[in-house]
Protein backbone atom coordinates (compact mmCIF):
# COMPACT_ATOMS: atom_id res chain seq x y z
CA UNK A 1 0.00 0.00 0.00
CA UNK A 2 1.23 3.49 -0.69
CA UNK A 3 1.55 5.94 2.16
CA UNK A 4 -1.70 7.89 2.42
CA UNK A 5 -0.72 9.97 5.42
CA UNK A 6 1.61 12.98 5.70
CA UNK A 7 5.35 12.58 6.18
CA UNK A 8 6.31 12.27 9.83
CA UNK A 9 3.33 10.14 10.87
CA UNK A 10 5.49 7.02 10.63
CA UNK A 11 9.22 7.12 11.22
CA UNK A 12 9.57 3.73 9.53
CA UNK A 13 6.71 3.28 7.08
CA UNK A 14 6.72 -0.26 5.75
CA UNK A 15 9.97 -1.12 7.56
CA UNK A 16 9.52 -4.72 6.47
CA UNK A 17 7.41 -6.39 3.82
CA UNK A 18 4.08 -7.77 4.93
CA UNK A 19 3.62 -10.63 2.53
CA UNK A 20 2.10 -13.35 4.70
CA UNK A 21 -0.34 -13.44 7.58
CA UNK A 22 -1.62 -16.82 8.65
CA UNK A 23 -5.25 -16.54 9.73
CA UNK A 24 -6.92 -19.21 11.81
CA UNK A 25 -10.57 -19.68 12.65
CA UNK A 26 -12.74 -22.60 13.67
CA UNK A 27 -12.85 -24.79 10.57
CA UNK A 28 -16.45 -25.79 11.15
CA UNK A 29 -17.70 -22.20 11.05
CA UNK A 30 -17.68 -19.53 8.42
CA UNK A 31 -16.59 -16.02 9.30
CA UNK A 32 -19.24 -14.35 11.46
CA UNK A 33 -19.92 -11.24 9.38
CA UNK A 34 -22.66 -9.86 11.65
CA UNK A 35 -20.25 -8.03 13.96
CA UNK A 36 -20.06 -4.28 13.21
CA UNK A 37 -16.74 -2.50 12.81
CA UNK A 38 -17.41 0.26 15.29
CA UNK A 39 -14.24 0.73 17.30
CA UNK A 40 -15.25 -1.60 20.11
CA UNK A 41 -12.80 -4.16 21.48
CA UNK A 42 -12.44 -7.04 19.03
CA UNK A 43 -13.85 -10.06 20.84
CA UNK A 44 -12.43 -13.46 19.87
CA UNK A 45 -9.20 -12.12 18.32
CA UNK A 46 -5.62 -12.71 19.37
CA UNK A 47 -2.15 -12.94 17.83
CA UNK A 48 -0.78 -16.40 18.62
CA UNK A 49 2.97 -17.03 18.84
CA UNK A 50 4.30 -19.75 16.55
CA UNK A 51 7.90 -19.10 17.57
CA UNK A 52 9.42 -18.34 20.98
CA UNK A 53 9.19 -14.66 21.89
CA UNK A 54 10.48 -13.62 25.29
CA UNK A 55 10.39 -9.85 24.81
CA UNK A 56 6.61 -9.35 24.59
CA UNK A 57 3.84 -9.73 27.19
CA UNK A 58 1.89 -12.92 26.71
CA UNK A 59 -1.28 -14.67 27.82
CA UNK A 60 -2.85 -18.00 26.99
CA UNK A 61 -4.46 -17.76 23.54
CA UNK A 62 -7.50 -19.81 24.57
CA UNK A 63 -8.55 -16.99 26.92
CA UNK A 64 -9.23 -14.75 23.92
CA UNK A 65 -10.05 -16.98 20.94
CA UNK A 66 -12.73 -19.47 21.90
CA UNK A 67 -13.72 -22.61 20.06
CA UNK A 68 -10.57 -22.77 17.96
CA UNK A 69 -8.98 -25.79 19.58
CA UNK A 70 -6.30 -23.69 21.26
CA UNK A 71 -5.00 -25.31 24.42
CA UNK A 72 -1.62 -24.22 25.78
CA UNK A 73 -0.50 -21.84 23.01
CA UNK A 74 0.79 -18.44 24.05
CA UNK A 75 -0.43 -15.24 22.47
CA UNK A 76 0.46 -11.58 22.50
CA UNK A 77 -1.36 -10.00 25.44
CA UNK A 78 -4.14 -7.91 23.85
CA UNK A 79 -3.05 -4.80 25.74
CA UNK A 80 0.44 -5.08 24.18
CA UNK A 81 -0.22 -4.11 20.54
CA UNK A 82 1.81 -0.91 20.97
CA UNK A 83 4.58 -2.84 22.75
CA UNK A 84 4.69 -5.29 19.85
CA UNK A 85 4.82 -2.47 17.31
CA UNK A 86 7.79 -0.93 19.12
CA UNK A 87 9.67 -4.11 20.02
CA UNK A 88 9.28 -5.92 16.69
CA UNK A 89 10.65 -2.82 14.98
CA UNK A 90 13.48 -2.27 17.50
CA UNK A 91 14.61 -5.88 17.22
CA UNK A 92 13.87 -6.15 13.48
CA UNK A 93 11.73 -9.24 14.03
CA UNK A 94 9.31 -9.69 11.15
CA UNK A 95 5.78 -10.15 12.52
CA UNK A 96 5.09 -13.10 10.21
CA UNK A 97 8.07 -14.93 11.71
CA UNK A 98 6.53 -15.06 15.18
CA UNK A 99 2.76 -14.41 14.98
CA UNK A 100 -0.42 -15.72 13.41
CA UNK A 101 -3.93 -14.31 13.80
CA UNK A 102 -6.84 -16.14 15.40
CA UNK A 103 -10.17 -14.43 14.65
CA UNK A 104 -13.64 -15.75 13.89
CA UNK A 105 -15.67 -12.62 13.13
CA UNK A 106 -15.50 -9.63 10.81
CA UNK A 107 -14.78 -7.04 13.51
CA UNK A 108 -12.00 -9.20 14.99
CA UNK A 109 -10.50 -9.88 11.56
CA UNK A 110 -10.58 -6.19 10.61
CA UNK A 111 -8.82 -5.16 13.86
CA UNK A 112 -6.32 -7.99 13.49
CA UNK A 113 -5.44 -6.74 10.02
CA UNK A 114 -5.37 -3.15 11.32
CA UNK A 115 -2.93 -4.16 14.08
CA UNK A 116 -0.90 -6.17 11.56
CA UNK A 117 -0.42 -2.91 9.66
CA UNK A 118 0.74 -1.21 12.89
CA UNK A 119 3.39 -3.91 13.32
CA UNK A 120 4.88 -3.05 9.90
CA UNK A 121 4.75 0.75 10.20
CA UNK A 122 6.55 2.12 13.22
CA UNK A 123 5.88 5.66 14.32
CA UNK A 124 5.64 8.01 17.27
CA UNK A 125 1.81 7.70 17.42
CA UNK A 126 1.49 11.45 17.86
CA UNK A 127 -0.91 11.90 14.93
CA UNK A 128 -3.45 9.31 16.08
CA UNK A 129 -6.15 9.95 13.48
CA UNK A 130 -3.62 9.76 10.64
CA UNK A 131 -1.91 6.66 12.03
CA UNK A 132 -5.23 4.88 12.42
CA UNK A 133 -6.38 5.98 8.96
CA UNK A 134 -3.39 4.34 7.25
CA UNK A 135 -3.91 1.13 9.21
CA UNK A 136 -7.68 1.16 8.54
CA UNK A 137 -7.19 1.48 4.79
CA UNK A 138 -4.49 -1.22 4.79
CA UNK A 139 -6.88 -3.58 6.62
CA UNK A 140 -9.67 -2.83 4.15
CA UNK A 141 -7.30 -3.34 1.24
CA UNK A 142 -6.27 -6.80 2.52
CA UNK A 143 -9.93 -7.69 3.10
CA UNK A 144 -10.75 -6.63 -0.47
CA UNK A 145 -7.92 -8.68 -1.95
CA UNK A 146 -9.02 -11.75 0.04
CA UNK A 147 -12.79 -11.26 0.07
CA UNK A 148 -13.52 -14.57 -1.70
CA UNK A 149 -11.37 -16.55 0.74
CA UNK A 150 -13.01 -14.70 3.63
CA UNK A 151 -16.51 -15.33 2.29
CA UNK A 152 -17.31 -11.60 2.32
CA UNK A 153 -20.08 -10.85 -0.16
CA UNK A 154 -20.87 -7.45 -1.69
CA UNK A 155 -23.41 -6.55 0.99
CA UNK A 156 -21.01 -7.26 3.85
CA UNK A 157 -18.15 -5.53 2.02
CA UNK A 158 -20.20 -2.37 1.45
CA UNK A 159 -21.33 -2.28 5.07
CA UNK A 160 -17.77 -2.80 6.35
CA UNK A 161 -16.36 -0.01 4.16
CA UNK A 162 -19.00 2.44 5.35
CA UNK A 163 -18.43 1.51 9.00
CA UNK A 164 -14.66 1.95 8.69
CA UNK A 165 -15.05 5.28 6.87
CA UNK A 166 -17.43 6.57 9.57
CA UNK A 167 -15.00 5.49 12.27
CA UNK A 168 -12.14 7.25 10.45
CA UNK A 169 -14.10 10.47 10.07
CA UNK A 170 -15.01 10.43 13.76
CA UNK A 171 -11.32 10.34 14.71
CA UNK A 172 -10.72 13.64 12.92
CA UNK A 173 -13.76 15.23 14.54
CA UNK A 174 -15.51 17.89 12.51
CA UNK A 175 -12.40 18.87 10.53
CA UNK A 176 -11.39 16.06 8.16
CA UNK A 177 -8.34 17.15 6.11
CA UNK A 178 -8.69 16.83 2.33
CA UNK A 179 -5.95 14.17 2.12
CA UNK A 180 -7.81 12.08 4.71
CA UNK A 181 -11.14 12.58 2.97
CA UNK A 182 -9.72 11.15 -0.26
CA UNK A 183 -8.70 7.94 1.53
CA UNK A 184 -11.99 7.78 3.44
CA UNK A 185 -13.95 8.32 0.22
CA UNK A 186 -12.22 5.30 -1.32
CA UNK A 187 -13.18 3.29 1.72
CA UNK A 188 -16.86 4.20 1.50
CA UNK A 189 -17.53 4.08 -2.28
Amino acid sequence: MPRLVPDGVFDAFGWCESDTLVWGRPCERILDSSTPIDGSDPARMVFVFHAPVDFLPRELAKLHAFGMGLTDEWALAPYAIDDATDELYARRVRPQDVLWLAADNLNALFWGLHDWSHFHNHGPFEERAWTELQCDVAALHWMWLNRETLGVDDTVWTRARHEVAALGRSRFGGDVPRQAEVALSWAST
